[in-house]
């Protein structure tokens, strides 16, 4: 099972000729962590949809700072794992923080002299 993204339209992640686009490694784990949640069957992708649909929405009729597609799809992410009761949302921020001060290349080192390396 994979997620079914939108091509087109206000959920539709950044793409580059038809592939995703990253522009920081925190948004390929956001994006990572919901897709992982929505195969295991935490949420369903319509429920998860919705919840972004509603958060750039709500950015767009109040603009705060500038537009940053995974803050909303994070913020989505969120919506969805507290309101079916899954973790608090502050647990989410949480880990969130704590995935996006993580050095480039963590997910993926290349030898096993970095300490996280297994």
């Amino acid at each position: 099972m994979s997620a079914p993204l939108d091509v087109e339209g206000p959920a539709a992640p950044p793409r580059s000729n038809g592939e995703l686009v990253f522009a920081e490694p925190w948004e390929s784990r956001a994006f990572g962590m919901a897709v992982t949640l929505y195969e295991a069957g935490v949420f369903t992708w319509p429920q998860f949809q919705a919840a972004l649909i509603a958060r750039i929405a709500a950015w767009e009729a109040a603009p705060t700072e500038g537009w940053s597609y995974y803050q909303h799809w994070l913020g989505a992410l969120e919506d969805v794992l507290a309101s079916g009761g899954t973790v608090f949302a502050d647990e989410v921020a949480a880990l969130a923080e704590t995935l996006a001060q993580r050095p480039t290349g963590y997910d993926h080192p290349d030898d096993h002299d970095h300490p996280h390396a297994h």
